[in-house]
């Protein structure tokens, strides 16, 4: 049974902040987001029994950061995968912001969604679904799940018990990381977006 499960943000990126990626394909870490990441897996100890990571480039980057310093290979779980944000993806925020269900999206996450992409719920049930699995599997001690911020603020509002609309509460940072404790009465927050300082 898994005891702990770390849930690791990639690392920066230069498009962070000015425009919705999502599943765009060729997003990769920078610079910066190298340097996190590096740092990040400095501080995870004890040592984990497996890496899974997102299949989008810039979490396997960083997963294969991760395994160069631990010694583990890399499993790419579609569960981990990012939101699926449809029509928005590869849009400018700037751009969303005049969309009148960009706004309705970022109030009502419980029951909107973005146009032809995946609702909130629809990523809470996946992901939890997968965390689930590694409760039961008996290899896997300590697991290192590389994915995006949306995933983890879903898994996060799941098991601290709290509704789909608070999302913008939690904060998930680049190449930080919020961890999961696990016995036989479930599954409990033990930390939310723990960073590195540079």
């Amino acid at each position: 049974m898994a005891r702990t499960i770390h849930l690791v943000r990639h690392g920066h990126h230069a498009l962070l902040g000015r425009m919705l990626c999502g599943r765009m394909k060729g997003v990769e870490l920078d610079e910066l987001g190298t340097s996190e990441i590096a740092r990040c897996a400095e501080t995870i100890t004890p040592s984990p029994t497996l890496i899974q990571s997102s299949p989008q480039r810039r979490c396997m980057q960083s997963a294969c950061i991760l395994s160069a310093y631990l010694r583990l290979p890399v499993e790419i779980v579609p569960a981990l995968d990012e939101l699926d944000y449809g029509e928005w993806t590869g849009r400018s925020f700037e751009d969303l912001g005049s969309d009148p269900r960009w706004s309705r999206w970022n109030r009502r996450r419980s029951t909107s969604r973005p146009p032809g992409g995946e609702s909130m719920r629809a990523l809470q049930r996946r992901v939890v679904g997968h965390l689930e699995q590694l409760r039961s599997d008996r290899d896997s001690e300590i697991v290192i799940a590389v994915s995006h911020a949306e995933p983890i603020r879903a898994a996060l509002l799941h098991y601290s018990r709290r509704q789909l609309d608070d999302f913008l509460s939690i904060e998930i940072d680049p190449a930080s990381i919020s961890t999961l404790s696990v016995d036989h009465r479930g599954v409990r927050v033990r930390g939310i977006n723990q960073r590195v300082p540079a």
